[in-house]
């Protein structure tokens, strides 16, 4: 089954960086794994409520509108039990970054997973884990 991105992921992709929409599209395409972009820009009042309960480690996010103009992050998450769920098993998130890893690699894009900071292609050695994250390095 191919899926598409619904009217809330569109709607949430506004003002996020070009290439990380581009990613996105190509995700839903290849995931076996129906997703919602959940969020994308975020305002620093949205931040910092983010930061001071610890579900961010930073005020500095990719969420925020970055010198270009544009948000370089967005958070997606999976259907799981027939509706949105932050709260769904963890190997529904790494399917949907399985695809989102895949879309990056077909576009040429540098892209991080929050469950994979460093890139090195394992979750078990994060000290933070934000499975929804995704973020482009440009």
């Amino acid at each position: 089954m191919t899926y598409t991105l619904g009217e809330r992921s569109r709607r949430n992709l506004e003002g996020v960086h070009p290439t990380l929409v581009k990613v996105a599209e190509r995700a839903i395409q290849l995931s076996p794994q129906d997703f919602t972009i959940i969020e994308g820009v975020r305002t620093l009042e949205k931040q910092r409520e983010y930061y001071n309960k610890g579900a961010s480690k930073t005020m500095k996010s990719k969420h925020l509108i970055q010198a270009d103009g544009f948000g370089h992050a967005i958070d997606v998450y999976p259907y799981y039990d027939g509706k949105v769920q932050v709260n769904a098993p963890f190997s529904k998130f790494k399917e949907v970054a399985q695809a989102f890893l895949k879309a990056a690699g077909e576009l040429g894009v540098n892209l991080t997973w929050g469950a994979d900071w460093n890139q090195n292609g394992r979750t078990d050695d994060e000290r933070f884990i934000d499975s929804p994250h995704f973020q482009i390095n440009l």
